[in-house]
């Protein structure tokens, strides 16, 4: 079976149905008397743009990004800062309604099932070109369906982020187990894609950032599949330094700790009011905190309970996204004694789940005992859960065998995550719950942007890993294929069963079949134990007083031509 590795760093969380300014706890989460937001926080609904379409959007928003981006290739890359600037140049054939979380056309007008879900007719927009002048048809679909198809393996990131491999099993070198065919032009505006089998999430997998569409001469002119450049010692293409898509805006330059942007004048749908976007890197929260409150970020992400109360007394605007991201303790079991069932029970039941949210995460993040969000309609009530029970734990690890050896556990560090906003302080809590049990923690801190990612697909010398996974389309297998549907390097799990299971559920029709296979997915894993879901956070943004709209998206598809800002911006730049 092809390696599914999830991109578990990936994209932007993908939350609810839709996103509101809300009432935020400024102190711990779960707590009670909330202090509310202030009424006048920006609309999570776009308005229309103002913007006149024959004038140049003329305003700058510059965004605080909690890292650096990987590359700006989306089809090679998962992680968030990547796709919150990719989204921005880059469009796919499938957008995503932004109160649904429901597939919505975008490059393609329309699109038909055939040969019961075999198959897939897109009727495509006419009016569109790359950002190179190259025309968007048919021949530039298959162009981009072919490219991933056949990734060299020396292409393919070791951890198996890539989308393609995800979602279609597997590449060109193993037809035998992929799911995608093949990709036909019908005629200069229509397409035909073919599965091997049917794929029931493969329209909303098509809103994926990683099946943005590229130029097709780009890819070719800059060497898109050869690794030969350098990021943060992370080997990318010329193409991963200067993408060239369909969107609104323009790639310009791409300096350490700064990207930079440019309104494109022949977009085919709406400008917007912001001709420059600049994305500023700030790994620590307090630093996009005080850049907020001085003016020289616009917005940022990732807000912690620490700063929130500090926003609210500036009087800066806070939208929050619903849970659609997990948050879980890994575990290595090719580390001596993590492979004993009785050891991974006696974590699952030395670890009190609320008491680590509580005065770490935002109000309304919930306790997780399995890895599908709530908003699927997949949860298993009835799943197999392990109760905080400190003496429990301990009775189960002496049975286990363990006796005392040093267990290391990797976490990041100055880094906020979707899942994650506050790595430091999740780990401190789970190492006093854990050696009050009985085990013995080795911490092992990892600066995110120093490889604590590749650490974990490379270091066998690990026991626990802190990490998470956000969702970035409406479909379970989203979840659970990308993150057990095959043995992975970061958790060492071998279950062929259950990967059978999960590859005839991503086949299945939606209906009643489907949600009885994925709760009977949901409690094998719970009674396998490979990782302990701990926690479905909630996730906030903050913006300035500028921004009178923007577009929170339940799976963070936060294009910034939809951003509007209020009247006195709009008189200072000229706009009207």
């Amino acid at each position: 079976m092809a390696m599914t590795a999830a991109a578990r760093h990936s994209g932007w969380a993908r939350v609810a149905q839709s996103a509101v300014a809300v009432s935020l706890c400024l102190t711990v989460a779960g707590c009670t008397g909330a202090t509310p937001l202030p009424t006048t926080t920006a609309s999570s609904t776009p308005a229309p743009s103002q913007t006149n379409p024959a004038q140049a959007p003329e305003a700058v928003f510059t965004f605080g990004t909690a890292a650096d981006p990987i590359g700006l290739d989306p089809a090679l890359v998962a992680d968030t800062e990547s796709y919150r600037i990719t989204r921005q140049i880059l469009e796919g054939l499938v957008g995503i309604d932004p109160l649904t979380s429901e597939p919505v056309p975008q490059l393609a007008a329309s699109w038909d099932e055939r040969e019961d879900g075999r198959a897939y007719a897109f009727t495509l927009r006419e009016d569109v070109e790359f950002h190179d002048g190259v025309p968007f048809n048919a021949q530039a679909v298959c162009a981009n369906f072919d490219r991933w198809y056949t990734l060299p393996p020396e292409t393919r990131p070791s951890d198996g982020t890539v989308a393609f491999g995800s979602v279609f099993n597997a590449y060109s070198d193993s037809p035998e187990l992929s799911v995608y065919s093949s990709c036909q032009p019908l005629g200069e505006f229509e397409v035909l894609i073919r599965l091997n089998s049917r794929l029931t999430g493969f329209i909303p997998a098509l809103a994926m950032p990683s099946f943005a569409m590229s130029s097709p001469r780009a890819l070719e002119e800059l060497a898109a599949d050869e690794l030969t450049e350098e990021v943060n010692d992370i080997a990318v293409s010329q193409y991963a330094l200067s993408p060239v898509g369909t969107g609104p805006y323009t790639f310009e330059s791409w300096e350490p700790g700064e990207v930079r942007l440019s309104s494109y004048e022949n977009y085919w749908g709406a400008r917007g009011e912001i001709g420059t976007v600049v994305f500023t890197t700030l790994p620590l929260p307090d630093d996009r905190l005080e850049a907020l409150n001085t003016g020289q970020i616009d917005a940022y992400d990732f807000v912690t309970v620490d700063n929130a109360g500090a926003l609210v007394r500036e009087g800066q605007q806070l939208l929050q996204r619903d849970p659609y991201s997990i948050l879980y303790l890994g575990m290595n079991q090719d580390f001596p004694g993590v492979d004993s069932l009785l050891f991974r029970q006696a974590v699952a039941h030395a670890i009190d789940k609320q008491a680590m949210i509580d005065g770490q995460f935002l109000n309304g993040t919930a306790p997780a005992d399995q890895f599908v969000p709530p908003k699927l309609a997949v949860t298993n009530d009835e799943i197999t859960r392990y109760d905080y029970d400190v003496e429990l734990a301990q009775e189960l690890l002496a049975e286990s065998g363990y006796d005392g050896e040093p267990l290391p556990f990797h976490y990041p560090t100055d880094v906020s995550r979707p899942y994650l906003p506050a790595p430091e302080g999740v780990f401190a809590v789970l190492q006093t719950q854990l050696e009050e049990a009985g085990f013995t923690i080795d911490p092992v801190p990892t600066a995110w942007a120093d490889g604590y990612l590749e650490a974990l697909q490379n270091d066998d010398e690990r026991a626990f890993h802190l990490l998470g996974w956000s969702g970035t389309y409406q479909d379970p297998d989203n979840f659970i294929g990308q993150l057990f549907g095959a043995t992975t390097v970061e958790f060492a799990f071998e279950d062929n069963q259950l990967f059978s299971k999960i590859d005839r559920a991503r086949t299945l029709p939606n209906g009643d079949d489907r949600v009885a296979a994925y709760q009977d997915i949901s409690d094998q894993l719970a009674r396998r134990l490979p990782a302990v879901p701990l926690a479905f956070p909630i996730s906030a943004l903050a913006v300035s007083e500028r921004v009178a709209n923007y577009p929170v998206s339940p799976v963070m598809n936060e294009v910034f031509n939809l951003v509007d800002l209020t009247d006195v911006e709009l008189e200072a730049t000229g706009s009207d």
